[in-house]
């Protein structure tokens, strides 16, 4: 071939080689959202950022990517990309068992009504369910729902229903087997609702969680002082344990035969052995509640350094239209009380994932699930609520764009990803 030929043949076989590349990268993403300030705390981002998805998995991160380059294209100027929230506390075995309350009873809530709507896409049923009951929940619950749901299992083997006080009911070793049968949808064992001595419950959960390497999750009912709070922390439960509801006002009298101790004391100040106790490992969570949180609490804590290790709603009946409301609501007050946006994050998506051992969730590395919210952080004039009805002014506000779980648009509050109509 002579060298005229050579020369006209590169610019043709460039043309060529171009136009297959163009064709190969063209729509190469089913979505893609554009402009927003990317929050991934686990990978340390905190920026303005680009995120692709391609076939229900995080594809790509970058800072301008091709709109070209996707099916469909999302314009999030101007809000927050943030992980699928999770939230490690809730009830969601709803059913119409009236005697059982939370257990397939009219006190839990179907997950995809209230998850979506809050950038929420995993939650963790707090102990509805016990081991003779989990397959029912499994069956109807977990296993109808768009929401991934998870569970701690109940120590108790009915669940949280009419039986909580039954202390031979509560068997370690029937507990872990469930949990270890069904791997895949328990992360650990709770313990709640309990009257009596609270280790009685607590040592047959940890006693389970050592046999499976699992969490427990207690939510303290007040002992007498023969067995105190401070014993219960340091003594019976294990580094990544986890105490919920961290933010009660307790009982102000220890003459109460069930004390429930606080953990700012009456003159404001957060008990030394509660630092201790979070320095061990042991877990603080919120556990908002109907019943579960005052400012007078949490402001006081956050102050002296006393920060939340996850963000969680205990979402049931009693508080979905009271001042706990939805996970924005909960991580709004925060930001008011002066926790950065990038820490309520945290604690709300990678913090969780890990104290449930799911590491593959809670982040947007490449190759992980598609599971997004998007935040906007509005500013105004704004009241919260806390379970005593006490009220804290606010000037921010978080409030769900855009969810998508598993790489599918399940929330639009704003037709941001809907097909437009064309004005005439």
């Amino acid at each position: 071939m002579n060298s005229k030929l050579i020369r006209n043949f590169i610019p043709f076989l460039t043309g060529i080689l171009l136009s297959f590349s163009s064709l190969l990268h063209a729509q190469t993403y089913d979505i893609l959202l554009k402009g927003g300030h990317l929050i991934d705390p686990k990978n340390k981002i905190n920026q303005k950022m680009d995120l692709a998805i391609n076939q229900g998995k995080v594809i790509r991160v970058a800072a301008d990517i091709p709109a070209s380059s996707a099916k469909k294209v999302i314009d999030v100027s101007g809000l927050y990309v943030t992980p699928g929230l999770i939230d490690i506390h809730v009830h969601v075995f709803a059913g119409t068992n009236k005697e059982q309350h939370y257990m397939d009873g009219p006190n839990s809530l179907p997950p995809d009504g209230f998850t979506f709507r809050a950038g929420v896409t995993t939650v963790v049923d707090a102990g509805s369910s016990g081991w003779r009951s989990f397959p029912l929940f499994k069956k109807n619950i977990i296993d109808q729902s768009k929401t991934r749901v998870l569970a701690f299992l109940n120590i108790l083997g009915d669940g949280m229903g009419a039986n909580e006080q039954n202390s031979t009911d509560m068997s370690p070793v029937m507990a872990a087997r469930f949990a270890e049968y069904y791997k895949k949808d328990i992360v650990g064992f709770k313990v709640a609702h309990y009257n009596g001595l609270q280790s009685i419950p607590v040592d047959s959960a940890v006693m389970a969680g050592k046999l499976t390497n699992m969490p427990v999750m207690i939510d303290w009912r007040g002992m007498p002082p023969s067995n105190s709070f401070e014993r219960l922390l340091m003594k019976h439960l294990r580094p990544g344990d986890i105490l919920t509801h961290m933010y009660h006002a307790g009982t102000r009298s220890p003459t109460t035969p069930f004390y429930k101790e606080a953990l700012v004391d009456q003159n404001g100040k957060v008990k030394q052995y509660i630092f201790n106790a979070q320095n061990r490992g042991v877990i603080f969570d919120v556990g908002h509640g109907g019943n579960g949180f005052v400012f007078s609490q949490a402001m006081p804590a956050l102050k002296q350094g006393l920060s939340p290790n996850s963000i969680s709603s205990d979402l049931h009946i009693g508080n979905m239209n009271a001042g706990m409301k939805d996970m924005n609501n909960i991580m709004s007050k925060f930001l008011n009380m002066g926790m950065s946006l990038n820490d309520v994050i945290l604690k709300s998506t990678w913090n969780p994932a890990q104290y449930i051992r799911r590491p593959e969730l809670g982040h947007l590395s490449i190759g992980s699930e598609a599971d997004i919210a998007v935040l906007n952080l509005k500013n105004g004039d704004f009241g919260y609520i806390d379970s005593h009805g006490f009220v804290l002014k606010g000037t921010q506000k978080l409030e769900t764009e855009l969810t998508i779980r598993a790489g599918k648009i399940e929330w639009d509050l704003n037709g941001r990803g809907a097909t437009k109509i064309e004005s005439k």
